[in-house]
């Protein structure tokens, strides 16, 4: 390791990616930097007090996370701007990926700060990399809606969506964001559901979305997953409007989307005003 490229700078904020679970996936250059940053923002203190013990590394610690990401993050821009530096990191994982993170990062580009990433583990490229499916076009969904009818109305919208689809899932969800899919989606489509990765529990399961469903009213979920889902038809991209305007806002309302929302997904759909999708299906 060169000295002189890997020197931890003042005035900048790094990104640093933290292990999945193995903490050997840790990298030199994360240690160097958190060992050397005059501060650490992260989720958890509690979490990220343990890893640094294990890591033997010492600093302060900051709490920086969704519910005070606005003062906090202020707080942070401030003493960057005096001179200091400071690592991110969440609980495991890269930061700013379906993370508060990605609002310091903007704070920081407005306000003139340098922005570093320190790379490493990432669950969602992990998963991908596992998974058996595409690779070569992918997206990243990360958590679907907790309520129902929006998640519902989410995964319709995705039904046709041709590149593999990378979610994150907590296990008291699964069941029911199985069953959606399988709605949404058809039994027959491609899903990797890989848990635990990196730790002594890791699972990959390979099958479809009717597959995974069966297993799992017979199996609890345990750990946090990654569900891998294989893209939709091309052929499919159009099959909503080819239904008429009733039709269509009937499709919204099965989901359980009330009147209103539901002309307004289709409205969307068809590339037209909610108004003119109104006059068209009430005459």
């Amino acid at each position: 390791m060169h000295d002189s490229k890997n020197k931890t700078e003042s005035h900048t904020l790094y990104l640093v990616a933290t292990p999945i679970g193995n903490l050997a996936d840790i990298t030199e250059r994360a240690k160097k930097v958190l060992s050397e940053v005059d501060f650490i923002a992260c989720e958890d203190t509690r979490n990220s007090a343990k890893l640094l013990s294990l890591l033997g590394i010492k600093g302060e610690l900051v709490s920086y996370h969704e519910h005070n990401r606005h003062e906090s993050g202020q707080r942070i821009v401030a003493r960057l701007l005096g001179g200091e530096s400071c690592a991110v990191i969440t609980d495991a994982g890269m930061p700013a990926i379906s993370d508060p993170g990605e609002d310091i990062v903007r704070l920081c580009a407005d306000a003139g700060i340098r922005v570093s990433v320190i790379p490493g583990a990432s669950a969602a490229v992990s998963a991908l990399a596992v998974s058996g499916l595409s690779t070569s076009k992918f997206c990243f969904e990360g958590f679907l809606p907790s309520k129902s009818t929006e998640r519902r109305k989410r995964l319709s919208e995705l039904a046709c969506e041709v590149r593999t689809v990378i979610y994150y899932e907590a296990p008291h969800r699964l069941k029911k964001t199985l069953e959606d899919m399988k709605e949404a989606f058809g039994e027959g489509r491609r899903i990797s559901l890989c848990r635990e990765l990196t730790k002594i529990n890791e699972e990959v399961i390979r099958t479809t979305l009717g597959g995974a469903d069966d297993y799992y009213s017979e199996h609890e979920p345990r750990g946090e997953y990654v569900l891998v889902v294989e893209g939709g038809s091309a052929a499919c991209d159009n099959s909503l409007c080819d239904l008429s305007p009733a039709e269509h806002v009937a499709h919204y309302e099965a989901l359980g989307l009330r009147k209103m929302d539901a002309i307004k997904a289709a409205a969307k759909d068809r590339g037209v005003a909610k108004s003119e999708l109104y006059k068209l299906i009430n005459g």
